[in-house]
């Protein structure tokens, strides 16, 4: 059968499994729903339908045109209650272009992304070294095959927190000298022949270089630093704010950035001069991230290493972000090989 058309991920069918995780949580800490949301990752549409049958009008975001033509099989019914945009969530307050009274973030790739073996997330799953969660713009590939050895090792070990970092990065540019990189299993087996077997219950090798790839392919922290400024910039007061993360980088940025909005001192930054204004312009909902109990691991064990952390508007004024305060990982490049 032949695949799908180059720089073209193939469509999936509305059909295909997808489970939102603490999704239940979600509803609980944010009741009642209602009002204007605005889901900024709306993947396969499991938070944005769940927000539409719990009452609230919603605006659904999202950078992948996948993601948009699969709702196209579901939103209908919905009427002028469900809006879909293409962007990134970075931009979320001009995109919803009003005030809104909550804000639903689910980080990372998607269940859906993962799946599917052309978009070139998975290293479970032979397909192009692709990565972009977009489908415009650089991909991995370029990244693996033209990037400097020592770039390449900062981007795995700030990104995925990969001790063999340097080790892997030389074992990459090796192996591109001979022929280019452009298959994520090929790229797999690169990693996996730098690194000890796993013991049982391990992550695959890879797992933490896959990683690092992606987040440098699609910006993810920065979007993600700018996205929260945006959703503070847009909620009204009162508004909602529930945000999901998959791995230990990305909940730490959310939660300093509430430990900040909510008026602790937390700076990640020790030497820098204390904030002079602390007003809190959220309050926590969750004092501490919350994480998927042994029904739904049983049920969709991807909910493993989830963790929600919910907060809720005040009405204090927005006020800029630097994102050296959040501890957003910096990579410092020295260029192309």
């Amino acid at each position: 059968m032949r695949g799908p058309l180059p720089g073209r991920a193939p469509i999936p069918t509305s059909d295909d499994p997808h489970i939102p995780v603490l999704l239940g949580p979600i509803l609980s800490a944010v009741a009642p729903v209602h009002g204007l949301w605005l889901d900024g990752t709306l993947g396969a549409g499991g938070y944005t339908r769940a927000l539409l049958d719990a009452g609230a009008s919603v605006i659904g975001v999202d950078r992948d045109p996948v993601a948009l033509a699969m709702a196209a099989d579901w939103a209908a019914p919905y009427g002028d209650r469900l809006r879909l945009v293409r962007g990134t969530f970075s931009h979320l307050d001009s995109l919803a272009g009003q005030a809104l009274d909550g804000v639903a973030l689910d980080l990372g790739v998607s269940s859906m992304q993962l799946d599917q073996a052309g978009r070139g997330f998975s290293f479970m799953r032979d397909g192009p070294l692709d990565m972009r969660m977009s489908q415009d713009g650089p991909s991995a590939a370029e990244l693996v095959n033209t990037a400097d050895e020592t770039d390449l090792a900062n981007v795995i070990y700030a990104y995925g927190e990969e001790h063999a970092s340097r080790r892997i990065a030389h074992a990459i540019v090796a192996a591109r000298a001979i022929e280019p990189i452009t298959t994520t299993l090929r790229l797999a087996e690169i990693v996996v022949r730098c690194l000890p077997r796993p013991k049982p219950g391990q992550s695959h090798p890879a797992t933490r270089t896959f990683q690092a790839i992606r987040i440098a392919v699609n910006t993810e922290f920065s979007e993600l630093a700018e996205g929260l400024a945006a959703a503070e910039r847009a909620l009204k007061p009162g508004g909602m704010l529930a945000v999901v993360t998959f791995h230990s980088l990305e909940d730490r940025i959310v939660k300093r950035f509430l430990q900040l909005a909510s008026g602790h001192e937390a700076n990640a930054n020790r030497y820098a001069p204390a904030k002079t204004d602390t007003t809190a312009r959220f309050d926590l909902v969750t004092r501490r991230a919350v994480t998927a109990d042994a029904e739904e691991l049983a049920r969709n064990p991807r909910a493993r290493s989830a963790k929600l952390r919910v907060a809720r508007r005040t009405e204090a004024p927005a006020l800029p972000l630097d994102p050296d305060d959040l501890g957003v990982p910096q990579v410092q490049k020295k260029g192309r090989r």
